[in-house]
């Protein structure tokens, strides 16, 4: 490992032991990874707030001190943490206050978070509680350095920011946020950031429905590689980058995707591949779409409906007032509930717009802060569930052992008003 002098420095403890644990655990990993050198980060997104059973013994050990020495900087002894030394900003986390007597999570769950919400925030973490804080103003500059944790964020600030982060953990985020290092690999260099394949569109992609088919059609096919996606698809929306990204990162376990003319490090297909020979391509044509739609729908068997879940990624403004509308003079079946997660500042902004009104009155719920797939929890006796979100329709049958129907926004709060799933391709 080459290290600076002020690396040194922390390493050999000047900026005390909580900041020389960070540093001897990041040089650690850096070895692993066989990385010479770490980066410098002034962005770093992780997991602090989240609680666990395993975070509630610690805390009754030797409070968020010693949680956060354990858990964040895998150390034995319990280190007094200062301060986060560079800008970080928590995560989607467990469901929040909004939840109570909605969904069926632990009441200590809810209080630990907020307790663990006062010590972290205190110590300048800014608590976003989303899975998308580029919605909410944590917006990473081209080129940029930083140290990020879940899929969907990851593979969104690389490809559609030019921001550079490799999907870190838990551990990797809280070393980088007390120290503004990461091990300098894989996303941080030029030479891993370059298309590795191509993918054609030969049937027209434009809804965000289809976004979603082509990201889980294009993940699957490439893996962890870097696809370039080219052919007779729409102008996208930041919903739509964030859907196929989320499905890519799902299906796969794409980081980094280009669309020439569309992201910032792809201004031609040339170019996204860094100069090198273009390859022959992958084609997504209608009978791939038709195969994509039919395997996120072959884990349903019951047309019955107990749960509609909207937004995943968390939802955007747009999907919230969509949703609004969809659901305006309607109610929702006596046996269904629709949940809406979206982020904690945007949830403020749809109750001003009167968006959360309409849905409310439709029976529906705007929540914050977590989602079923995180916090493991959906409405008593749900069975089967219905969703917008390739994500969550690749997920959720195996965390929750619940069926599932995968369609557009205007299908699931069809299903969440009928109680029935009647989705079709189109």
């Amino acid at each position: 490992m080459i290290l600076t002098d002020d690396e040194r420095r922390m390493r050999d403890g000047a900026d005390g032991p909580a900041v020389a644990a960070a540093m001897d655990l990041l040089i650690r990993y850096a070895a692993a990874l066989d990385a010479e050198r770490l980066c410098t980060v002034r962005n770093v997104a992780g997991t602090t707030t989240q609680p666990s059973p395993l975070k509630a013994r610690l805390v009754a050990e030797g409070g968020w001190d010693r949680a956060f020495s354990v858990i964040n900087l895998d150390a034995d002894e319990t280190l007094p943490i200062p301060p986060m030394a560079v800008p970080t900003c928590q995560l989607q986390q467990g469901f929040g206050p909004d939840s109570v007597d909605v969904v069926p999570y632990p009441a200590d769950f809810v209080a630990l978070q907020s307790d663990a919400e006062v010590f972290y925030g205190g110590r300048g973490v800014s608590v976003l509680a989303t899975c998308t804080p580029y919605q909410v103003g944590n917006l990473p500059v081209r080129g940029e350095h930083c140290a990020w944790m879940e899929s969907s964020a990851v593979v969104y600030a690389n490809a559609v920011l030019g921001a550079r982060t490799n999907c870190e953990g838990t551990a990797s985020t809280g070393a980088a946020s007390l120290t503004g290092r990461v091990p300098c690999w894989g996303n941080h260099h030029d030479e891993h950031r370059r298309g590795t394949h191509l993918v054609r569109v030969d049937t027209p992609v434009a809804t965000f429905l289809d976004w979603g088919l082509l990201g889980y059609f294009t993940g699957d096919a490439v893996q962890e590689a870097r696809p370039v996606v080219t052919g007779d698809h729409a102008l996208p929306d930041l919903t739509d980058l964030k859907h196929f990204g989320a499905a890519a990162a799902s299906s796969g376990g794409v980081e980094m995707y280009h669309i020439p003319g569309v992201t910032p490090e792809a201004p031609t297909t040339e170019a996204a591949f860094g100069g090198a020979r273009v390859p022959e391509p992958l084609v997504y044509g209608a009978a791939e779409r038709r195969a994509m739609y039919e395997r996120l729908n072959d884990q349903g068997d019951s047309p019955d409906v107990d749960f509609v879940l909207l937004g995943c990624p968390h939802a955007s403004l747009d999907q919230i007032r969509d949703a609004a509308r969809a659901l305006d003079g309607r109610r929702l079946h006596a046996g269904t509930e629709l949940w809406i997660m979206a982020p904690r500042a945007l949830a403020a902004v749809a109750e001003r717009s009167g968006y959360t009104a309409v849905i409310e009155r439709a029976g529906g719920r705007v929540l914050t802060d977590s989602c079923p797939a995180m916090s493991r929890a959906a409405p008593e006796g749900t069975r089967v569930f219905a969703t917008d979100s390739a994500k969550q329709a690749h997920y959720l049958p195996a965390i929750l052992g619940i069926e599932a129907w995968f369609g557009s926004t205007a299908e699931c709060v069809d299903a969440a008003v009928t109680g029935r799933w009647r989705g079709e391709l189109r």
